[in-house]
This record gives structure tokens, C-alpha cells and sequence, in this order.
């Protein structure tokens, strides 16, 4: 079995987000970055676990950006992961992207490509299904599930209202939600190991870019709360009947 998981970085969830230029750029200054939570806690660790389960087991990992993102690639490496390639670019074009990852994989026989649903700085929930059409592989997004049973991957995703369960063939490309895995953090060994395994730079190829940051603009701040003491039950009634009204 050889795995393909797509890791990406985005900023902590702690981060206090500003943007600069005009608010057409992310102020990177300050800000702390991690794997992706859907990438590392899911995708990931269920490439792991498949492995335990069968040690024969190849994981590669692939990134696509600069080379101040190594450290989140070292990291899933310390989790895990055998190999890693760092596709050298920096865009945030979903297609772009999607293209430099598919062409990267083709030809590389992964039997199982693994992303996150989505990625927590951008939530576009894309990435998985544009690789899947660029490699003309089989797709299941939303999985919560994955179990490999008689050369056949039994994969168990969300739907409106319950589950479905499908069954695919290999290869194909799976994004992973809460469920799939359970999260971990990796060990010293783990730690020290990640230094030596192999990381190839790759150049990115020409690719059409379909997208672009006009401008970004915070949330309305919350409004404030009124706190109403317990023995004033109707100052409750009178707020409540306020604020329906206005609306």
C-alpha cells in the first residue's frame, strides 16, 4: 500500500488576524503556524494507522510552498510520515495548487491520497475533489470512516440527514472530517527520526491560475452582553420583548 497525505499550513487557531497593504495582505508578522487540524488529526493519522495495521506501508507527504513551511513538514514527518516533497511556490489559487499535486502524484502509484476537508484559514473545501478530476481517480469527501476490505476501500462519509457507505476500487483520493482518526502528537523518537527522512524540493510547473485576493475584511465584532440578575426575571422578559421588535 502506498499513501499520498496533503498537508498544507495555515495559522494557529489562537492567532490574532490583521492584514495590511490596503487589507490585501495576511500579516504574517507574529503569527504562529501549524499543519492544517483536518490534514494532521485525520488525514494523517489514519495514513498511520493504516500502516500499524499493514507495515509494508509507504506515507508520503506533499506541500505545496516556500521553504520557511519546512518545520510543519518536519513535524508530519515526526508524526509518521516516511518521505516528504515540498513543491516550491507560493500561491493561494486552489487550482494551482491542485494541478502541482496531481502531477506530482500521477505517476507515482499512490493507492490512496489522503487531504483534509478543508483547511481552517481559507475553508474552501476544494483541494480534494480538483486533484481527484485532474488524475481522473475515484472521490469520496466528508469521510468520517475508512476501512480496506478484499482490495476494496469501504469508506463511510456524511450525507444530508444520515451515512452512506461506498465502496471503491483503488487508486483514489479521499478527503477526511471529524471521526476518521483520533489525534496525536508525536514522540521523541518520532522527533529525532523526522531529521534525517528524505524532504525533495520540487520546482512547481506552469499551471493556469484562476483566482485572486481582491481584499479582506474582518468580522462585525460581537456586541456585548447584558448580564440580568436572577431575582429580575421580568427586566428578562422586557430585553426579550425589546429585541424583537427591532428585529
Amino acid at each position: 500500500m502506498k499513501i499520498l497525505v496533503c498537508i498544507s499550513r495555515t495559522p494557529d487557531t489562537t492567532t490574532k488576524i490583521a492584514f495590511i497593504d490596503n487589507n490585501t495582505k495576511f500579516e504574517t508578522n507574529g503569527v504562529q503556524w501549524i499543519i492544517n487540524p483536518y490534514d494532521e488529526w485525520y488525514a494523517l493519522v489514519k495514513a498511520i494507522e493504516i500502516k500499524e495495521a499493514n507495515p509494508d506501508t509507504v506515507i508520503h507527504l506533499v506541500h505545496v510552498g516556500l521553504q520557511e513551511n519546512e518545520p510543519i513538514i518536519r513535524k508530519a514527518l515526526a508524526l509518521g510520515g516516511d518521505e516528504a516533497f515540498r513543491i516550491d511556490t507560493d500561491t493561494t489559487d486552489p487550482y494551482f495548487i491542485a494541478f502541482q499535486i496531481a502531477s506530482m502524484a500521477k505517476d507515482q502509484g499512490y493507492d490512496i491520497i489522503l487531504t483534509g476537508k478543508e483547511t481552517i484559514d481559507h475553508n474552501n473545501g476544494s483541494m480534494g475533489g480538483m486533484i481527484a478530476a485532474i488524475m481522473d481517480i475515484n472521490y469520496v469527501g466528508l469521510a468520517t470512516k475508512l476501512e480496506l476490505e478484499n482490495n476494496l476501500a469501504v469508506v463511510n462519509r456524511e450525507v444530508d440527514g444520515g451515512e452512506e457507505i461506498l465502496e471503491s476500487p483503488f487508486p483514489l483520493l479521499i478527503s477526511c472530517q471529524k471521526g476518521m482518526a483520533d489525534p496525536r502528537i508525536p514522540n521523541m523518537r518520532g522527533i529525532m527520526a523526522a531529521r534525517t527522512k528524505p524532504l525533495t524540493i520540487l520546482e512547481a510547473i506552469e499551471a493556469e491560475v484562476f483566482t485572486e485576493t481582491v481584499s479582506f475584511s474582518l468580522p462585525a465584532k460581537k456586541a456585548g452582553i447584558t448580564m440580568i440578575p436572577a431575582d429580575m426575571p421580568e427586566l428578562l422578559v422586557k430585553l426579550l420583548r425589546e429585541e424583537v421588535k427591532a428585529i
